[in-house]
């Protein structure tokens, strides 16, 4: 795909990876519809960044959590664009949450944004994307091919979107590809010590941290290069699940 003036919607995108991979994606020439929930500071900032840089972007608020929230999304970046050619479901949260301490509230938390929102995103982006013969691209997460116990409920919602983007796939097809990216430790919360960013590099096979330029550029080779790929999960994590 040629990504110079189509049009993009990242969720998630005022902070972290979405908002790496929302920047990448402007600086390819596409529009880009800017999506966020509370960081409207980070949001902003981007698409103010982007715009003195000549190009086009908007903000969209939306809790997508809601269901009917995450649905109606795509039709607000359509209305505001004429059209919508990739979806980057990237919004989520990471709470460190074993079997024992998980409440109810909890566990429907993580899952009404981690997994529900891509289900319903997606639902609502599908005739535009059907229409421009488009892609999406799920963050799904290293913890969703295999167990993280500290991180149960997270864990178990990432291994939903891994399954989810293989029957978006064949739902889709042939109009839109559909596959994923699930990172290791290429961007560790912000309150992780220094002892435990040494730990992880330790014990990658490729010895270092990864980056967000990493995720970036898997990313891009789906978007523009990964044309005969649908619903594959594109591993990003310096070796991390073959070790």
């Amino acid at each position: 795909m040629k990504l110079e003036g189509k049009v993009a919607l990242v969720t998630g995108a005022g902070r972290r990876l979405g908002r790496a991979m929302a920047q990448a994606l402007a600086g390819r020439g596409m529009t880009l519809g800017i999506h966020y929930h509370a960081s409207a500071d980070g949001a902003r900032e981007l698409e103010a960044d982007i715009r003195r840089q000549g190009g086009r972007a908007v903000s969209f608020q939306a809790d997508l959590a809601d269901p009917g929230a995450a649905r109606s999304l795509p039709a607000r970046v359509v209305s505001e664009f004429g059209r919508l050619d990739v979806l980057v479901n990237s919004a989520a949260i990471m709470h460190r949450l074993g079997f024992a301490e998980t409440t109810p509230e909890e566990w429907d938390t993580v899952h009404a944004l981690n997994l529900r929102s891509v289900f319903f995103c997606t639902q609502g982006a599908a005739p535009a994307l059907r229409a421009a013969k488009g892609k999406v691209v799920n963050l799904a997460d290293l913890a969703g091919l295999e167990p993280w116990p500290g991180f149960a409920a997270h864990s178990i919602s990432k291994a939903g979107v891994v399954m989810l983007t293989k029957v978006l796939a064949l739902t889709l097809a042939p109009e839109v590809t559909v596959n994923a990216i699930a990172p290791g430790a290429v961007l560790v919360p912000e309150d992780y010590p220094g002892e435990e960013r040494q730990r992880l590099a330790k014990s990658t096979p490729l010895r270092r941290l990864g980056d967000p330029s990493d995720v970036v550029a898997a990313l891009l080779y789906l978007l523009e290069g990964g044309d005969f790929v649908t619903g594959e999960i594109l591993v990003v994590d310096g070796g991390r699940l073959i070790k």
